[in-house]
């Protein structure tokens, strides 16, 4: 209990997923936490199980893709709790599973603008705070496919490669400063956009998860509070010689 007490926590996409996970764990290990979604009514009520888990958790709605959004949540955030030390950038989407040739300039912009931009403009807007603080953690929500590639979702894949060496580049910049930034790599998780996948696909939502379970040696697909654990640890001063790294959750899928 208590591994992040009195650290203030800012969480991308927090409302539903791997995102609200993590934030229920941070709040039971006693974060203050700062939930961030363009899902108002879930962020909301999220929140509300959050208070009750820790007693400190506000949610502003934030749409990571767009500046002025960030710049005002984060300085609104600081106002409320006087400091950031945790960063997690978890706000993501799929895009269109489609080959590249297919894909429009304007679905490929929608990814890259939330996956990659997204993390960007949050990690830029965060850093003067954690400067002034004397540190703190951000931690970048890639996966495995930005380890491995495979023939599906191709900007999805392109943005979480991107993400890996964001987050190695930071690193780099700002392990001095006692920053640390590290990613997290899950493999299949069941989340809402996985079970959103399943269940447009052709062979039905039982079946498709029968078959992620398959890809997996562990024997089956991941849960949120898997990959929460993981953030956790590393939002934590147990990590604190731990910076540019990759975490990765994935029940052995890369390790084949």
């Amino acid at each position: 209990m208590h591994r992040v007490r009195g650290k203030v926590a800012i969480v991308t996409g927090g409302a539903n997923g791997i995102g609200q996970a993590t934030c229920m764990l941070l709040a039971k290990e006693g974060a203050h936490l700062a939930v961030t979604d363009v899902l108002d009514k879930e962020g909301q009520e999220a929140v509300e199980a959050f208070k009750s888990a820790s007693g400190t958790a506000q949610f502003w709605h934030l749409d990571v893709s767009k500046e002025e959004e960030v710049e005002d949540v984060f300085a609104s955030v600081m106002s409320r709790f006087g400091k950031i030390d945790i960063l997690v950038n978890n706000a993501g989407i799929a895009g269109v599973d489609k080959p590249t040739h297919d894909v429009t300039e304007e679905e490929w912009d929608r990814v890259i603008g939330v996956n990659v931009k997204g993390p960007f403009l949050c990690t830029k807007h965060v850093v003067p705070y954690m400067l002034k603080s004397g540190g703190g953690s951000i931690i970048n929500l890639s996966s495995i496919y930005g380890l491995v590639g495979a023939p599906d979702v191709p900007a999805y894949h392109a943005s979480k490669g991107a993400l890996r060496l964001m987050t190695k580049t930071d690193a780099l910049f700002y392990a001095k400063n006692g920053i640390r930034v590290n990613s997290v790599h899950p493999g299949f998780i069941w989340t809402p956009m996985v079970e959103a996948l399943a269940k447009k696909s052709a062979e039905g939502e039982q079946i498709y998860r029968k078959q992620l379970d398959a890809l997996h040696p562990i024997g089956h697909t991941g849960e949120p509070e898997d990959i929460a654990y993981g953030i956790l640890y590393l939002a934590s001063d147990e990590s604190k010689f731990v910076t540019g790294s990759e975490l990765v959750i994935d029940g052995g899928y890369t390790a084949q």
